[in-house]
């Protein structure tokens, strides 16, 4: 049975790779200084339609043509070789005119034996509605359409699906040299970036804003970027309308972060009945000279409501849902280049201000899931109930867990965390007493671009002696991807409850995306759907028992999910 390994891209660790190059590209197909200044009109509506075009038409060439697919050309340079000439059209003739004697200069599409039709079972079908609708020639339409229906069969150049059938994006040159694009190279960005999420993107039709519309309103965007930071904004934002919790700004965005400051208040907060909430300290040395406890409430930064700087910042956190944005948020709300920040905080009911001391990042013990048990991955909370913990897991642990629990009342799976191990299938059969469908995939086509078809379902087997008693899993925002994915197998069993709130809504692999000026994002790359079709991404994991921290719990130090689980097992 295959098995699938996840990615959780907020590890810190592929922060390394930010500015290379996925593959070198090679010498014959690097791309020289273009030859001729290529200066871009005022963005007036014709120009904004003439540059989406061109946009829709090259990502299609790219993934479509077969001399492109065979990677007889680097896509990138015709680009820029092809836009003095396009940006000087002045009417729609001369455009088509110019797009189609373009086409035409990579040669005579030869017949396609082997090209199929979309499935009609396909979940997402491609997309060619600015064909049909578009405002081109008929002969420029007919052309297009000669292309698909020829299109590039077999090995890419530019793209293939790895292994566990993500797409792996190929030969795309990161420009790591240039921290401030040009215009074209910043042009560049947003066509292949909107290009792979048109053909490879196994969620299109989940994203909140259409997609089809995106193009286009990001042109002026990346166009006037007029400086590194705004570059690297205009990129985060439009990373941000993928809704996806895997995709962010990953490598680059040295003047995002230099923005952001490294300097953060020595305490973690978190939103808790929609309120920042003072929830544990980093540095309990720090707290005399902060003076805010556990438990309070933050009400404004710098003189500017939570409330208004949620609803400012929204855009620049890219996410799935409200959950996995407002945890990435809190994060870097108290940071800062300075060396405090103004806040105005709820204490025991009363209101109060204060000037917050910042400490640098390097003298804080910032951690992303708290050890409770002291590094220990499994114990008894009771003579009759299990607990592990997935965060420090090892595969070694696993046959002394399902021997030394097998005649428990009941088990707590703690999933709050991203798994040190894949083991759906190694502790998910432990749980089921027969074979058990628990998930099933999308994935694309490199045959046919925007065609993604369902898997069939994959199944967990039993094995002797299966566990008996009750299964507890708690989940909430901090579970994403693999975290999701373990809970889907874990559900499979008959006598699991899982508890807690909403998860990070960003299942399945990781595909990584390098973009000019050594920027980095990502995406899921299959689709995870539960075997009768029922969506996660985005919905995330849904708990059979809701349960969420509360404030006076916070105070009180309780975990409340953790006592509801006991709870459900003792009763």
């Amino acid at each position: 049975m295959k098995k699938l390994i996840f990615a959780f891209v907020l590890l810190l660790g592929i922060l390394s790779a930010c500015t290379k190059d996925k593959e070198p590209i090679p010498d014959d197909k690097k791309p020289p200084t273009p030859k001729e200044d290529i200066i871009f009109p005022e963005m007036s509506e014709r120009v904004i339609n003439d540059l989406e075009l061109l946009g829709r038409l090259w990502g299609f060439m790219k993934y479509h043509h077969p001399e492109i697919g065979r990677g007889r050309y680097n896509w990138d340079n015709e680009l820029f070789k092809f836009l003095p000439k396009y940006l000087k059209v002045e009417d729609n003739k001369q455009r088509d005119s110019l797009l189609l004697d373009w086409i035409e200069k990579y040669g005579k599409i030869p017949v396609c034996n082997d090209c199929r039709p979309t499935s009609f079972n396909a979940v997402l079908k491609p997309d060619f509605s600015w064909v049909d609708s578009g405002n081109m020639s008929q002969q420029l339409k007919d052309k297009i359409n000669e292309i698909y229906a020829n299109r590039h069969q077999g090995d890419h150049y530019y793209v293939s699906l790895a292994h566990s059938s993500n797409p792996e994006f190929k030969y795309e040159n990161a420009y790591s040299n240039m921290s401030y694009p040009d215009g074209e190279y910043r042009l560049l960005c947003l066509y292949r970036l909107w290009n792979m999420i048109q053909y490879y993107f196994p969620y299109r039709h989940l994203t909140d804003k259409n997609w089809n519309t995106v193009l286009r309103e990001y042109i002026p965007i990346f166009i006037s970027a007029s400086d590194e930071l705004e570059y690297e904004l205009a990129s985060l934002r439009i990373i941000g309308e993928i809704n996806d919790t895997h995709a962010n700004l990953w490598g680059g965005g040295d003047k995002i972060a230099a923005q952001r400051g490294s300097n953060y208040a020595p305490f973690r907060v978190e939103f808790i009945e929609n309120k920042l909430v003072v929830t544990d300290y980093y540095n309990p040395e720090y707290s005399d000279a902060c003076e805010l406890k556990i438990g309070d409430i933050i009400t404004h930064i710098n003189g500017e409501s939570v409330e208004a700087i949620v609803g400012r910042l929204r855009p620049y956190y890219p996410a799935s849902n409200d959950a996995a944005m407002l945890r990435n948020m809190a994060v870097n709300l108290l940071r800062s280049s300075q060396a405090s920040v103004d806040v105005s905080y709820i204490s025991s009911g009363q209101g109060k201000q204060k000037s917050l001391p910042l400490y640098n990042r390097s003298l804080l013990n910032i951690y992303q899931y708290k050890d409770y048990f002291d590094g220990k991955s499994y114990l008894f909370l009771d003579e009759s109930i299990g607990y592990i913990t997935l965060a420090t897991i090892k595969d070694a642990d696993i046959p002394v867990i399902k021997d030394l629990f097998l005649n428990t009342k009941g088990i707590i799976i703690d999933i709050r965390n991203y798994p040190s191990v894949f083991v759906p299938f190694l502790l998910g059969s432990y749980f089921v007493s027969g074979s058990s469908a628990f998930v099933k995939f999308t994935e694309g086509n490199v045959n046919n671009p925007g065609e993604f078809t369902f898997t069939g379902s994959y199944r967990i087997t039993p094995e002797s002696p299966s566990y008996r008693g009750k299964l507890v899993v708690l989940v909430n925002e901090y579970s994403q991807s693999q975290s999701e994915y373990t809970s889907m197998a874990f559900r499979a069993g008959a006598n699991t409850t899982i508890v807690g709130s909403t998860t990070a809504g960003a299942d399945g692999n990781v595909s990584y995306i390098y973009l000019p000026g050594g920027l980095m994002t990502a995406i899921s790359g299959i689709g995870v759907y539960y075997p009768d079709g029922t969506e996660t991404q985005r919905v995330g994991i849904i708990p059979d028992v809701w349960v969420r921290p509360t404030i006076e719990g916070i105070k009180q130090g309780k975990d409340e999910l953790l006592e509801a689980a006991i709870e459900i097992i003792r009763n």
